[in-house]
This record gives C-alpha cells, structure tokens and sequence, in this order.
C-alpha cells in the first residue's frame, strides 16, 4: 500500500510504502499525484519511505514505477529514498547515474535527514 505524506511543500511528494505495493496502489495514488504536481510544476521532489513495515513490490507495481519514471524522467529534481532494503538502496544507486536530478539513499534512521535534504 502506498499513502501520501502530509505536511510538506506543495512541490514535494512525499510517499511511504507499506505491506505489498501493487500496481493498483501506483496507478490510484502516486500515478495522478505525479501528473497533478506536474501540471503546476515543471521539476518535482520525491520522499519515497520504505520502512521497516514495506514487505515488497508486486511486478506490476514494478513495471509502474519504471513507466512513470521514465515517462517524467526530466522531471524529476531531487529524490530521497529511505530504506534499510539493501537491494532497493544498491538498485536505487545503479540506476541514479540516468537521472537527470539529484537521488540520495537514507537508511530508516537517517529518515529526518532525508526529509530536510528534500525540501532544503
């Protein structure tokens, strides 16, 4: 299940995963939140915490994920994921070099940090 953070600028998503994600949690929730921001703002940030409670993706929601990034890559300005995951913060890091914005890895106890780089 994905579900959006509250209390952060308006130019920032800000996500935490929980349980499964599938493809329906990408196509009901952060799907139309990236196309919304994106009618009002030309580069986007993205928090994206997967905590210790993110159990794993479905391959849909993979394949999703993969789509809307690629689909907005020159959108994309800053991304923070927080993750303890290791083959999500090793993945994260092979593909950073292909986006064009600024990508940073937090482990779980760096979260605060990783929220104030996101938004500073």
């Amino acid at each position: 299940m994905i579900s959006r953070l509250p209390n952060m600028p308006e130019n920032i998503l800000a996500f935490k995963a929980t349980g499964e994600v599938t493809a329906e949690d990408y196509e009901k929730v952060l799907i139309p939140a990236v196309e919304t921001i994106l009618k009002k703002y030309r580069k986007v940030r993205m928090f994206y915490d997967l905590g210790p409670e993110f159990k794993g993706f479905t391959v849909g929601a993979m394949w999703d994920d993969a789509k809307v990034g690629l689909k907005h890559l020159a959108a994309w300005d800053k991304i923070a994921l927080v993750t303890d995951v290791r083959w999500l913060r090793n993945m994260m890091r092979c593909v950073a070099f292909m986006i064009p914005g600024t990508v940073k890895v937090f482990g779980c106890k760096d979260e605060e940090a990783a929220r104030n780089w996101i938004i500073y």
